[in-house]
């Protein structure tokens, strides 16, 4: 193996190189799907998204005669640190050729920077945190991952724990037929629990988006902050998150549920757009964007991305009504298939709830750590 260098990313030129390097990395790969250029961009505009309003990121390439074959980003994120009263620093974005002397030195300088910057303990991969694309992938490398997830070569896993990386936790990926799904015994709690608790659940408003997606933020940063590896979202940052999706979601699969006319949970369904992403490669111009919105039409499978309920009324049967009616929704509007995702290895309620709908786990991501 020829020599290498691991650079700092401090010019135009190596953030070119390092948004640009998956591209060139995964060719010809039947399963990587390019995501758009311009939301890669949006995402590393470290002056205008509002992500690092509280986090700051440094960048490292790995180069060999000033060609990329490696990258990485060391992230620090106050909002994690101050939720959680914990020195952690974070790494993300990482691919990397099978070499682990790269691997490694790609591994070693985001360690370092997080080091100096006062973290106790690094975490990662998270692009840039657990509110985005996160985890690797270590089982299920025979289909192309679903919208907002990742994918990578399989050698990854032997990389970072080659380079002195460890389990933290897993994140599971579960898949259900929408069809055939055994929503009956859910929907029956899901009724009983609605009649008793004054459960009402509905679709989000178009209308009156920009409103909903305010009662949403609140409760998302209130249902989830039990969450391993929870990090709150700011306003901004949820805000822009919905303006991204409303151009692909179906409002029956964005489901708000109240009770006695307050919203205690939140549950959001999306189209798999990268099936259609996968033939734009990852260019809205000068044919990507037809692509897209032709092969938008036969996509049939979606990703719940998200389902929960405050804590006081978890015990209030939200949570079945949701899943009733997102299958009965997605079955009306013709979808075939339903992927879950993700969910904590350790989280047996939700498990136990997904098994009961005849989810069948199908990929497995990982969240290592130093300590």
């Amino acid at each position: 193996m020829s020599a290498f260098e691991i650079v700092p990313v401090q010019d135009k030129r190596g953030l070119r190189q390092f948004i640009d390097l998956p591209y060139s990395f995964y060719r010809g790969d039947a399963f990587f799907v390019p995501q758009l250029r311009i939301a890669q961009k949006e995402l590393f505009d470290q002056k205008k998204h509002p992500f690092y309003a509280h986090a700051t990121m440094q960048m490292f390439l790995a180069l060999r005669d000033g060609a990329a074959i490696g990258r990485i980003a060391a992230i620090e994120d106050r909002n994690y640190s101050a939720f959680h009263e914990e020195q952690a620093g974070f790494f993300g974005f990482f691919e990397c050729v099978d070499e682990p002397p790269v691997a490694a030195g790609l591994l070693g300088a985001a360690r370092e920077w997080l080091l100096g910057r006062g973290a106790r303990v690094i975490r990662g991969p998270v692009n840039p945190s657990t509110n985005y694309e996160c985890g690797t992938l270590v089982d299920g490398f025979d289909s192309c991952p679903q919208v907002m997830m990742t994918y990578n070569p399989p050698y990854y896993d032997a990389l970072l724990q080659g380079a002195g990386l460890r389990k933290a936790k897993d994140l599971h990926a579960y898949l259900a037929p929408v069809a055939g799904a055994t929503v009956d015994r859910v929907l029956k709690v899901a009724e009983r629990a609605a009649r008793s608790n004054d459960v009402h659940i509905r679709p989000i408003r178009m209308k009156a988006f920009a409103e909903d997606v305010e009662l949403v933020w609140k409760v998302y940063n209130s249902a989830w902050s039990r969450n391993w590896g929870f990090v709150p979202v700011s306003r901004d940052e949820f805000i822009l998150m919905a303006h991204d999706m409303k151009a692909i979601l179906e409002p029956d699969l964005v489901l708000l549920g109240e009770v006695g006319g307050k919203v205690v949970g939140f549950a959001l369904a999306l189209p798999d757009i990268n099936q259609a992403l996968k033939h734009a490669n990852g260019r809205l111009l000068p044919l990507g964007l037809l692509k897209i919105l032709y092969h938008k039409r036969s996509v049939r499978s979606l990703r719940v991305l998200v389902l929960g309920v405050v804590e006081e009324y978890r015990t209030a049967g939200v949570a079945a009504g949701f899943y009733a009616e997102l299958f009965r929704n997605a079955n009306r509007l013709g979808y075939r298939d339903c992927e879950m995702s993700w969910i904590l290895e350790d989280n047996t309620l939700m498990i136990r709830s997904i098994e009961a709908l005849g989810g069948k786990r199908y990929k497995t991501y990982r969240i290592y750590e130093w300590n």
